[in-house]
């Protein structure tokens, strides 16, 4: 099994930029305490139309991708989010290739 990494990017809506990263710095929290977590970090980036939110996620195999995916402060997150965000999360899970070795 290969580790997982998953990314995505959030496109706040500006009058809840700080209700979002508040809830992504709880879902950091919680997502490294994960059995299968290797990595869960957050990044602002600023541009001329605002602030988009980076996440980089690193899981030791699909099933801890689709735990962490079930977690109780996952689905939360997801429940509050939805109205918060400018546009649909990009999301993209991808299979790491190790070209190192």
């Amino acid at each position: 099994m290969s580790p997982v990494s998953v990314h995505a990017v959030l496109t706040p809506k500006p009058e809840h930029l700080t209700e979002v990263e508040a809830e992504l710095r709880t879902m950091a929290r919680a997502s490294r305490q994960e059995e299968g977590n290797l990595r869960y970090d957050l990044a602002r980036e600023r541009t001329e139309s605002g602030v988009r939110l980076h996440i980089s996620e690193r899981y030791r195999d699909e099933a801890a991708v689709q735990a962490h995916r079930d977690s109780a402060h996952y689905q939360a997150y997801r429940a509050k989010a939805g109205a918060w965000l400018a546009e649909p999360p990009q999301v993209s899970v991808l299979e790491e290739v190790d070209v190192a070795g």
